[in-house]
C-alpha cells in the first residue's frame, strides 16, 4: 500500500533547511506544516509578520497607539 497523502513541508529552525513530510526532524525544531517548499522557506518572515499584526491588533483593542 502506498502513501498518497500530499507532501507537506516544514522549516527546521535549527538547521535553516526545509524538510519534506517523510524526512522530518524532531518536532522541537520544526515550524509547519506548509503546503509548499517556498512557504516553508519563508516561515520565519511569516511568523514575524503575524506577530506584528497581532501586537497591533492587541494595542488597538487596549486603546494604545
Amino acid at each position: 500500500m502506498s502513501d498518497t497523502s500530499p507532501v507537506q513541508y516544514w522549516y527546521n529552525t535549527k538547521t535553516g533547511e526545509v524538510e519534506e513530510s517523510r524526512d522530518r526532524s524532531s518536532w522541537s525544531n520544526r515550524m509547519g506544516p506548509y503546503p509548499t517548499r517556498e512557504a516553508a522557506r519563508n516561515a520565519l518572515d511569516s511568523a514575524r509578520r503575524r506577530n506584528e499584526e497581532w501586537e497591533d491588533e492587541d494595542a488597538d483593542w487596549r486603546g494604545k497607539p
